[in-house]
């Protein structure tokens, strides 16, 4: 095994002397009038729909890094975001890159539990927050050296109070009667953000990007959807995961363009919204598909396509009149690592092809490729810190063993390979779930449920839903007779999963067994417990 500073590029990557700051100047600069970010909030929402030029964004995120320098914010400090789509979320992003800081998103989905763990592991200095979430922020007992909420709920007027934090509104008034704070010359290398994401532990881990990371998500995503300053890109998928992030709002920032932030995925709202901006692209995940069948459809819109992670599915084609962009990616990869590219032939339903600036190869458990049209394990290979994450935030031991002796980084997923070059997605493996939009570690939910009195072993595997693709189960054998019966037991390993963990987590159905079918005497056959849950004629009962 080489460690994964062993394969650190050298100086002559392609970002030398730049980050993120630097490309956020040049638009500021070039194209100050130009639209960035128009926010679209729902209907009644206070003080509605606003929108910044890349000259007003610019000034609002060095007010908002003036004002965290005075409250001693320094390179290298950790600031933890804890927002859902709205434009003050970008705001914090880009005002910690300006700063020199590392920008560190939750989900706002997380418990308090969570995002203790998050806080505690990053060892943030400061919060960012909402009012909806500031009681699970507060609750997860951290000692912020400060704390500042934004004055809505995503555009929505506020419930509650907004102490003991601090309003955003006003620090970002007073940021811009204070001394103007340079923007730092973080090197390309420099830690950007952090991003924690499910994996195969028990515990999520920080995926750390790199300033040269976001410039090279920001470049990549823009060619490869062709993007020019003129297109307007629409987005509802959380800011705080890689596919709004990086494939919607830096692909976007690249080249000048313009995004369209919404609360989240409304289906009501969704064409109105496409129709009003001229939007011309959006990502989307099957959800969103389903649902805006339901939906009225305009006469006409600026859409170009859809990216969704499979080529030419033809439901779409045939129901929208819209092309569909097969596409992989996940945080570890920072950007698209395959591609259908745009206005070529692709493989109806795969992922596409190899991107420029990464190796891809598909291999089976002995680590051999394997014939076309047989599923393997997919591999990646790129240079850390730039077309690959940098690390695992303080856990080198996680870092080293993500990438082989040959700096072959590993997806943890299975794939088809075709002789076209094509590749298509067959199934998370490495005991992931795949929730709607969330990636669910099987063994997170695992560790939770082993705290409750009476579990023996459990086994957590993925039912299949129209709408989320799959739903989290857990099979549990008890010691003994569970007290209370199978029922109470369930539903105590339902409240305290509730209580630990993401309502994404949750398991929505606990099945009791005497035993569990088995690979080894240590491992479980999960993909036994799989199929009998697809082939179960009713859904499973889930534990209320």
């Amino acid at each position: 095994m080489v460690a994964a500073t062993a394969i650190r590029p050298t100086a002559t990557h392609p970002f030398v002397g730049r980050n993120v700051p630097w490309l956020l100047g040049v638009h500021a600069a070039q194209r100050p009038e130009h639209p960035f970010i128009v926010w679209e909030p729902f209907d009644g929402a206070v003080p509605g729909r606003r929108r910044w030029t890349y000259a007003e964004f610019a000034a609002d995120v060095a007010s908002l890094a003036a004002a965290l320098a005075q409250r001693g914010v320094e390179p290298g400090h950790r600031v933890l975001i804890h927002l859902g789509n709205c434009p003050e979320f970008l705001i914090s992003w880009f005002a910690c890159a300006h700063l020199g800081a590392v920008a560190v998103t939750t989900n706002t989905r997380s418990t308090a539990a969570e995002l203790a763990y998050f806080a505690g592991h990053s060892r943030v200095v400061g919060a960012i927050t909402q009012p909806s979430l500031l009681d699970t922020v507060t609750g997860a007992g951290v000692e912020f050296g400060f704390l500042v909420s934004t004055d809505t709920d995503q555009g929505a007027a506020a419930e509650r109070p907004l102490a003991p934090a601090e309003s955003f509104d006003s620090l970002v008034a007073v940021g811009s009667t204070l001394p103007a704070v340079e923007a730092h010359a973080s090197d390309a290398l420099a830690p950007n953000s952090v991003q924690y994401t499910s994996g195969t532990t028990a515990r999520p881990k920080g995926v750390v990007w790199t300033h040269a990371n976001a410039l090279w998500g920001a470049r990549t995503g823009a060619t490869l959807l062709e993007l020019q300053p003129s297109d307007v890109t629409v987005a509802f998928l959380p800011l705080f995961h890689t596919n709004a992030l990086s494939y919607s709002m830096l692909s976007t920032l690249w080249v000048g363009g313009t995004l369209v932030i919404q609360p989240r995925f409304s289906a009501s709202r969704y064409w109105d919204v496409v129709v009003r901006n001229g939007c011309t692209w959006s990502s989307s995940i099957p959800f969103m598909l389903w649902a805006l069948m339901e939906q009225p459809k305009p006469e006409q819109h600026s859409l170009k396509f859809w990216g969704l992670g499979a080529s030419d599915v033809r439901v779409v084609r045939d129901v929208f009149g819209l092309r569909t962009l097969g596409w992989f990616g996940m945080t570890e990869t920072v950007t698209l690592t395959m591609f259908s590219e745009i206005g070529k032939p692709a493989r109806p339903g795969a992922m596409g092809t190899a991107v420029p600036g990464y190796e891809v190869k598909v291999v089976d458990d002995h680590n051999q490729p394997v014939p076309f049209r047989e599923s393997g394990w997919l591999r990646i290979r790129g240079v850390p810190g730039v077309s690959l994450f940098l690390e695992y935030l303080d856990n080198p031991e996680a870092t080293d063993a993500a990438f082989d002796a040959e700096g072959w980084f590993d997806t943890g997923d299975l794939v088809t390979p075709y002789p076209d070059g094509h590749i298509r997605f067959d199934n998370r493996g490495k005991d992931m779930l795949r929730v709607g939009a969330e990636n669910v570690s099987a063994a997170e939910v695992e560790r939770v449920i082993a705290t409750v009195p009476g579990v023996k072993e459990s086994a957590v595997v993925g039912r299949p839903d129209r709408m989320l693709d799959e739903v989290p189960v857990a099979f549990v054998i008890p010691f003994g007779q569970p007290a209370g019966g199978a029922h109470e037991f369930g539903r105590a390993i339902i409240e305290r999963c509730a209580a630990e963990l993401a309502p994404f987590k949750v398991p929505r159905g606990v099945i009791v067994v005497d035993e569990f079918p088995r690979v080894t005497l240590e491992k479980v056959d999960k993909k036994s417990l799989r199929a009998q849950l697809a082939a179960a004629k009713e859904p499973t009962p889930d534990v209320p």
